[in-house]
């Protein structure tokens, strides 16, 4: 009485999405709800949690929380499931942890509050040209 030793088929999961097809699907995702003001930081080096920062705002707490919504929907399209999100039954700031990339949905006025472009761009920018007078004056003095 021998039996056929049953195979057990599974599936080894994808390879994740790279960095730039997540981010452009996030891009797609704030387009199609007319985010306002988009912006994509690129932290990588700055943080160990995350490589990009997409920071949007929308004009209610309806929109906040719809544009994020769509985030995570077309996120899902990619087989991609959020990390967490954040912030969705108040919907005045609703974030969307997607590993590589953060998705920052705001309304206006918090956004200019917690200015977090402001926050994680310190120091990317070149001293401008005034920047360089004030530097040789002091050296002068």
């Amino acid at each position: 009485m021998t039996s056929q030793a049953h195979v057990i088929k599974t599936r080894m999961p994808t390879p994740p999405p790279s960095t730039d097809a997540l981010l452009s699907t996030v891009r797609a995702a704030v387009e199609e709800l007319k985010a306002k003001d988009v912006v994509e930081i690129d932290v990588r080096g700055k943080s160990s949690v995350t490589d990009y920062m997409v920071v949007a705002s929308g004009t209610s707490t309806r929109h906040v929380k719809s544009i994020a919504d769509e985030v995570v929907k077309f996120a899902k399209n990619l087989d991609v499931m959020p990390l967490g999100v954040e912030g969705e039954r108040e919907a005045e700031w609703v974030l969307v942890d997607l590993g590589d990339v953060v998705v920052h949905v705001m309304l206006p006025r918090v956004r200019e509050f917690y200015a977090l472009e402001r926050l994680w761009t310190v120091g990317d920018q070149p001293p401008s040209y005034d920047d360089e007078l004030e530097t040789d004056e002091e050296d002068r003095l």
